[in-house]
């Protein structure tokens, strides 16, 4: 699951690339991405860990990654919206 989420939002952010160079509202496509990147090691990094180390606890951090990347692509459709 891990990694199906990094591989889908790491073309997220080869597509965040291209619309940054073509979108007005840039800026809201960076942090678009940052937040991205933020989701990927939260997400499918405490999937990772949890797997390989097996501590339980670490799975409570998987969902703060879920979120993150809805809000990224919530970013991403207003920054789409305001052109």
């Amino acid at each position: 699951t891990g990694i199906q989420y990094q591989i889908a939002h790491g073309l997220g952010l080869l597509l965040l690339g291209v619309l940054a160079g073509n979108l007005a509202h840039s800026s809201l496509i960076v942090t678009a991405g940052w937040v991205m990147l933020v989701g990927i090691l939260l997400f499918s990094g405490s999937l990772y860990v949890l797997s390989v180390s097996g501590v339980k606890k670490l799975g409570a951090v998987t969902p703060i990654g879920g979120l993150a990347f809805l809000a990224s692509w919530v970013i991403v459709i207003v920054a789409v919206i305001q052109g």
